[in-house]
């Protein structure tokens, strides 16, 4: 049989997937949740990638309370580097929206489009692959983490005790999973 060819859809995937079974059992409300869900996912990907390119190429937006324009204005103003990857190991790492580290001042900015509440344990993490990647030490340095998320920015001064307890963690937590990659 010479099967058909669906060369505008080869490397998609379909909402309706056979790998994503799931949504056979979902009621109709719940079908339209996760579709209004994944556009809004899909908007905030598409929303960080022009952020990552306007910062990059230093474009300033228009001077509003909008999120992105203020998340990218500030990026630029401090002149920090978009989609930064942090790494400790294979098992810890991660991106940072926006990152910089001047004079013993580590600054990392993220950029929240969805509904669901941010909260800066996130920040914090990266604040801790940071230390852990370039070996400094929380308390040797000034930290300020921002979130932007529905046309407000929060900002965080984060205890250095807080980010060692964090890299500790990581440092455990990492261990125990090589110890664990080893015996299986």
């Amino acid at each position: 049989m010479d099967f058909n060819r669906h060369l505008l859809l080869e490397g998609r995937h379909a909402f309706l997937s056979a790998s994503t079974y799931h949504w056979i059992r979902y009621s109709d409300e719940k079908l339209i949740d996760t579709f209004i869900n994944a556009k809004a996912k899909q908007r905030g990907t598409e929303l960080h990638a022009l952020a990552h390119d306007l910062i990059r190429l230093g474009v300033k937006l228009p001077s509003t309370k909008k999120t992105l324009n203020q998340y990218v204005n500030d990026a630029i103003g401090f002149r920090m580097t978009p989609e930064q990857m942090l790494v400790y190991s294979d098992n810890a790492f991660g991106t940072a929206d926006a990152i910089s580290f001047r004079k013993n001042f580590l600054r990392i900015h993220d950029l929240k489009t969805g509904v669901t509440s941010a909260s800066f344990d996130q920040l914090e993490i990266y604040a801790a692959f940071f230390c852990l990647e370039y070996n400094v030490r929380p308390f040797d340095i000034s930290m300020e983490l921002r979130l932007y998320q529905d046309d407000e920015c929060s900002v965080l001064v984060p205890d250095p005790d807080s980010i060692t307890h964090i890299m500790d963690r990581v440092i455990t937590f990492d261990k125990l999973i090589e110890k664990t990659k080893s015996e299986v």
